[in-house]
């Protein structure tokens, strides 16, 4: 079964002219936040913030993030905050109380997430099924040096 390439209007050339031209700092931090995008927990965290519209408390984030430890959305929360995707307020009250928000740019870094995630969840059978081909096939024994 021949596989039907898409024409889009994105290419990878476009792409890697412009990397090129970004300065050394440029393209490492451009690493760093794909890597932010693509770690365990930011997209879940930051969908989980900005899905209500509204400020939320730390511990209500975390029943949201079924899985995640305290240090893990701690750290998270904070790379997200010093990445600009995601605001943190501090109100002087006994006991201080903490709201996160998701910024301007945590939005527009999910409305062009969102269509991936979609195209992946839609997609599940395709990969449970090339998993199991996977898994199914007989791999060779590698012969010793001897």
């Amino acid at each position: 079964m021949k596989e039907r390439v898409k024409d889009s209007q994105f290419t990878w050339e476009h792409a890697k002219d412009f990397c090129e031209s970004q300065t050394e700092s440029e393209e490492e931090l451009t690493r760093e936040m794909v890597c932010r995008i693509s770690d365990k927990w930011s997209l879940w965290t930051m969908s989980v913030i900005a899905e209500l519209r509204q400020p939320m408390r730390f511990s209500r984030i975390q029943d949201r993030v079924d899985g995640i430890s305290q240090k893990s959305l701690t750290k998270t929360l904070r790379a997200l905050e010093r990445d600009g995707l995601i605001t943190r307020r501090v109100f002087a009250e006994v006991p201080p109380r903490v709201e996160y928000a998701i910024t301007a740019l945590g939005s527009e870094m999910l409305d062009n997430v969102a269509p991936l995630w979609l195209w992946v969840a839609q997609r599940v059978k395709c990969f449970e099924t090339s998993r199991a081909a996977f898994d199914g096939r007989k791999t060779p024994t590698r012969q010793q040096n001897a």
